[in-house]
């Protein structure tokens, strides 16, 4: 299996890393220990999981997806790493991530949480005060390793600085919004960034909200699941190109247009593991393909050309 490290945080997976959206919303209880204990025994290593999880369900505060990791990882069947987010709703202030990170290690029952992501750029708080506190945290063993998600390449390149010139733990890790169907805000200088300062790339939506999975082709398929209606954005000229590329490759690769569509992602400059959230074991099974599967520099141009910008 192809084994990768991610950026300078320590830690490694697979070309997989599970989304850990769905746990506590769509899956629950021992639907989704049953797919956490498969990932695991397949050799997955990393979930991704947000402490605002799932806050867009009526009834629910955010912290449900840790909640159940938490009441999965005290189960001991495996010891999976957590990768946890801040600062989406609240902001990346001191005392928030401080705050915001003791309440997400209660909920996952850990002494130290693998990686700690500042969910997206906070503007109005400065990077230094943000980078002293997740610094803060990493000194007091409660984080080991920090990451920057939906940083613009500017951004980043000025909290790097930051980090560096200060002595202070410096984001290791990106996670950006990354696929066929939405390139153009990664590939460019934010891609050349991270080759360049070695970050881990870790990218989200890595199926298009399930676009790429090929279960929407018309207006039809969007009562299909919960977020059919974001389907809307890609049935064009352009995403049925990339579906029907998707297609042929799938055909001649032997795997589904979901795991084709994650093979791209996989082998793309930087990125070290898309991240992909399954609702049943099925769906696992399916994404899980993604391991082995190896495309040809042929297929790649092909799915590239598609989706072309």
């Amino acid at each position: 299996m192809d084994i990768r490290t991610i950026g300078g945080s320590g830690l490694v997976t697979p070309r997989l890393v599970l989304g850990g959206n769905v746990f506590g919303w769509t899956v629950k209880g021992e639907e989704g220990f049953a797919v956490l204990d498969r990932f695991a025994e397949a050799g997955g290593t990393l979930i991704d999981t947000a402490d605002v999880y799932s806050i867009w369900v009526p009834g629910h505060e955010g912290g449900e997806s840790e909640s159940l990791l938490g009441e999965w990882l005290k189960r001991g069947r495996a010891r999976l790493r957590i990768a946890t987010k801040v600062g989406y709703t609240a902001g990346l202030s001191a005392a928030h991530i401080a705050e915001a990170c003791d309440a997400s290690l209660a909920r996952l029952g850990v002494e130290a949480i693998d990686l700690y992501y500042a969910h997206k750029d906070d503007p109005e708080t400065p990077l230094e005060e943000t980078l002293g506190a997740f610094d803060a945290l990493v000194r007091a063993g409660k984080v080991k390793a920090i990451g920057a998600s939906n940083y613009s390449a500017e951004r980043l390149a000025e909290a790097l600085a930051i980090s560096e010139r200060e002595g202070l733990a410096r984001f290791e890790v990106l996670q950006p919004e990354y696929n066929l169907m939405t390139r153009e805000d990664f590939e460019g200088p934010l891609q050349a960034l991270c080759v360049e300062r070695g970050l881990g790339v870790l990218p989200y939506f890595g199926l298009a909200a399930g676009f790429l999975t090929g279960k929407y082709r018309s207006e039809a398929d969007f009562g299909k699941s919960l977020r059919g209606g974001r389907m809307a954005a890609y049935l064009d000229e352009r995403g049925l190109g990339v579906l029907g590329a998707l297609d042929e490759v799938a055909a001649e690769a032997g795997a589904t247009p979901a795991q084709v569509a994650l093979a791209w992602l996989a082998d793309r400059p930087g990125v070290t593991a898309p991240i992909a959230s399954a609702t049943s074991l099925a769906q696992l099974e399916e994404l899980l393909g993604v391991l082995t599967l190896e495309l040809s520099a042929a297929q790649m141009e092909r799915l590239s050309a598609a989706s072309a910008p």
